[in-house]
């Protein structure tokens, strides 16, 4: 069977005093049945080349299931006269959300049953779940097709009947007292930029707040004791904070302090003080706190100072402690600071000297408990219960992962030289005894998104295989603090790329791997970084996997009815502006694919995805069979029913990974 060659129509657009010609612009019409041909004739190409695999798949698909516990059910944790906790069932594809009263040993009640909600859907995704102050309603926000239009959905937790319903909201929910609830809703470009008061059983809602600003997104959050709603109208790099005090009887929004261009801040608030995380004269963030009833920036004073090696990145809020997140050297931390007694203030020492940890679902404000969720490459998701007056962790549970044992994996860090000089971390995993082999290299670096050293059951299926894995820690990520993201961004971004570069040719140069053996992977703005790598040193990989990837970024970027195109202005620049323009275009992948030898391929795109459309892995596609010299494999995937996450059913999600895992394994010769 042939590859598909799709059809050239030239397509021309100018700017800056340019002509640019294209032949692909064609694609971009989701409503033309020649591109869903185009589309259904590369998924037909895939599945014929990838036909010899699907034993394999199968074994991988079984592997992966084998090692979850497909009957589960996480940690209660206590909220009100209840405890709440999920749960899976074997065979069903959707988590259960319940809860038991009084006690855990107490019956159960089902308070959402995914499975339900999904039957005859081929897709479903549950954005927010929030249970009422009074713990009779529930409300909930679902995507039915991944286009990332959510509906809000309130259920009586009484009757089980569906009380209110509203349609086309961001996904964003708070709770303001039993029967009132707040929720955002996106423009045109699917942008969050509006607040809305919703009174159950009332029809006509209260709009709040609007954003016009197209470079900013709205959101909101209240702290556990739910007395002030802050809403925050961000851009990339500035902020702008409201709030509302939600024990009086005024929902007008009052402005904390005005956005200023490049001051990035984030407003909480703690009995009589707000708190505030800010960027002025801290790149890296420090705390200013200042009287609620007395909010001037003149009466602001600093709480915790800037340092330069530590990133601030929130706090959390308890009636007698406040949890400080941060990230030094690399390294997530969690630091306590006792209100009563500030001899009594420390960080929670973990066991490992590289993890990952999130916060857990803390809902108790007068407490002496914190919840958290640790994993390393080597140590299965574990949940913690820290004890803050006796400094103890205590371990409520460990996912079990059949088969698996830590002590068969070396986890380690190292650092590539940059081209500039820099350090850049990689973190890297292999099982004990495999020294060199083939490798797989994972990257993202964009936003200040940093990949973190969490544990993947999945990836077990690798490096039982002798694979060896690596993250690179390059810089567009926030790794290393905010300069290390600034440091890859806008006019610095292609450093995002050299570093990734950078990274393989260390893996090459100590002998873990060879240029034959090395396959890379990323995906969204990580698919930017394979198709700008494979661009650049095509020589340094065997095969890229490029998920979702955001490649096509002139006519992205141009064109500001796209969703988060303007906001990103201050990601990547404005390309309106030529110094810009020209700077984007000479990294952009589609724009500079040329009549060479590229690497062996993948990329997989969602029909519905709203963040990197269907049509710019197609459009790389296309142009990549057009012009590259070599006979090497490249193949496009499009889940027809999806957006940007791919299949929402764990199942479902687990037959794409064992594919990508079949697709790497059978092109770096390894036996499945």
């Amino acid at each position: 069977m042939k590859a598909p060659i799709a059809r050239k129509q030239q397509h021309e657009y100018e700017i800056h005093g340019m002509k640019i010609s294209e032949n692909y612009f064609w694609l971009r019409n989701k409503e033309d049945p020649q591109v869903i041909d185009y589309l259904k004739a590369e998924n037909e190409y895939t599945e014929e080349k990838m036909k010899h695999t699907e034993d394999g798949q199968k074994k991988l698909y079984d592997e992966m299931k084998s090692r979850i516990k497909e009957t589960d059910e996480t940690v209660p944790y206590k909220y009100g006269d209840y405890f709440y906790y999920s749960r899976t069932v074997e065979g069903k594809q959707y988590t259960i959300y319940c809860r038991k009263k009084d006690s855990v040993e107490n019956a159960e009640e089902i308070v959402l049953d995914l499975n339900i909600l999904a039957e005859g859907k081929s897709f479903l995704s549950l954005r927010s779940y929030e249970i009422s102050p009074d713990h009779t309603k529930v409300a909930y926000t679902l995507d039915e097709d991944g286009y990332e239009n959510f509906t809000l959905y309130i259920k009586d937790l009484n009757t089980n009947e569906i009380t209110d319903r509203i349609d086309k909201v961001s996904g964003s929910i708070l709770w303001g007292d039993d029967n009132t609830i707040y929720y955002t809703t996106n423009d045109e470009i699917h942008r969050p930029y509006r607040v809305f008061l919703h009174k159950l059983g009332q029809k006509d809602d209260s709009k709040l707040f609007q954003e016009d600003d197209t470079t900013r997104f709205v959101g909101m959050h209240t702290e556990l004791d739910r007395k002030y709603l802050i809403i925050h109208s961000d851009s990339i790099n500035s902020s702008e904070a409201r709030f509302i005090d939600l024990k009086s009887d005024n929902s007008t929004p009052q402005l904390f302090l005005e956005r200023k261009d490049g001051h990035e801040y984030e407003l909480s608030y703690h009995e009589e003080y707000f708190y505030i995380v800010t960027n002025e004269n801290a790149i890296n963030f420090k705390v200013m706190r200042v009287a609620i009833n007395n909010f001037s920036k003149d009466n602001w004073t600093e709480y915790i100072p800037h340092r330069d090696n530590v990133r601030i990145n929130g706090l959390s809020f308890f009636k007698n402690y406040i949890m400080v997140h941060k990230r030094i050297d690399g390294v997530k931390q969690i630091e306590v600071m006792d209100l009563a007694n500030t001899d009594n203030s420390h960080q929670i020492e973990m066991p490992e000297p590289f993890y990952s940890i999130h916060s857990g679902p803390n809902r108790e404000y007068d407490t002496d408990e914190f919840r958290f969720y640790y994993s390393s490459l080597v140590t299965p998701m574990t949940t913690y219960d820290y004890e803050i007056k006796n400094r103890k962790l205590i371990m409520k549970k460990q996912e079990e992962v059949k088969g698996h044992n830590s002590d068969d994996y070396v986890s380690k860090r190292e650092f590539a030289q940059a081209r500039d000089g820099k350090k850049i971390p990689i973190s890297i995993v292999h099982k004990k005894g495999v020294e060199n082999g083939p490798a797989l290299l994972y990257g993202y670096g964009s936003y200040g998104i940093t990949i973190d050293t969490n544990f993947s059951p999945n990836l077990i299926s690798l490096l039982q295989r002798g694979m060896i894995y690596a993250i690179a820690h390059v810089r567009g990520s926030e790794f290393l603090g905010k300069p290390w993201y600034e440091d890859g961004k806008m006019l610095n971004k292609r450093n995002t790329f050299t570093d990734f570069n950078s990274v393989a040719e260390h893996l090459i140069k100590k002998n873990y791997t060879s240029s034959d053996k090395l396959a890379i992977m990323g995906g969204s703005a990580g698919g930017l970084l394979m198709g700008a790598c494979v661009n650049m040193r095509p020589d340094l990989f065997k095969l890229a996997v490029a998920a979702v990837p955001f490649v096509d970024v002139m006519n992205t970027m141009l064109d500001d009815s796209i969703p988060l195109t303007t906001h990103e202005y201050e990601e990547w620049g404005n390309p309106n502006i030529k110094e810009y323009f020209d700077y984007m275009m000479s990294y952009s992948p589609y724009d500079n694919v040329e009549a060479k030898d590229y690497p062996i391929i993948l990329v997989t795109a969602g029909l519905n995805d709203p963040r990197v459309h269907y049509w710019e892995p197609a459009k790389w596609v296309a142009k990549l069979r057009a012009l590259k010299t070599d006979d090497n494999l490249l193949l496009l995937k499009t889940n027809m029913g999806a957006g940007h996450s791919g299949a929402s059913g764990r199942y479902e999600y687990l037959k794409e990974i064992a594919f990508r895992f079949a697709f790497i394994l059978d092109n770096l010769g390894i036996t499945i």
